[in-house]
């Protein structure tokens, strides 16, 4: 499984779960299956399986504490509010800051660089350029906060 494509579905799934208001199971089905399709690498059930519960546990996992998250970002956007985001850009945003806080095996400076590379295949094309400033910042605070501790 690529963690790359795997960052792709979630982010189309929680854009799907925003739009269209519909839960984390079945916006991640649709599009693993979807994936799967056009993908050589997932034909194996196995890792369409391995994927589906990967991207589930990212999506879920960003959902479940997408309040806390979206008010990290909100210290971190400068005259803006999380809410006038692109909705493209919130969810990168999200996932991101997900994977840098809540998750231990994902180096900080590798969930921003997979950010900023999501940022720009599916966002406009500021997108990458925004995302590398407001997790930059974080990060460098992020990593402050652990030497000192």
């Amino acid at each position: 499984m690529k963690r790359r494509l795997a960052r792709e579905i979630a982010i189309q799934s929680m854009y799907q779960m925003e739009m269209n208001e519909v839960g984390a199971e079945e916006a991640v089905s649709m599009l693993i299956a979807e994936a799967a399709g056009e993908n050589e690498s997932m034909v194996e059930l196995s890792d369409v399986d391995q994927t589906k519960a990967f991207v589930l546990e990212l999506v879920t996992g960003t959902w479940e504490r997408k309040s806390a998250i979206d008010e990290m970002l909100a210290d971190y956007l400068k005259n803006w509010q999380v809410s006038r985001l692109s909705k493209v850009d919130r969810q990168v945003l999200r996932l991101a800051v997900y994977e840098m806080v809540f998750r231990d095996d994902v180096p900080g400076k590798v969930a921003v660089n997979e950010a900023i590379e999501l940022a720009k295949h599916f966002g406009v094309e500021e997108s990458g350029k925004f995302v590398n400033g407001v997790l930059g910042k974080m990060i460098h605070d992020l990593e402050k906060l652990k030497n000192q501790q």
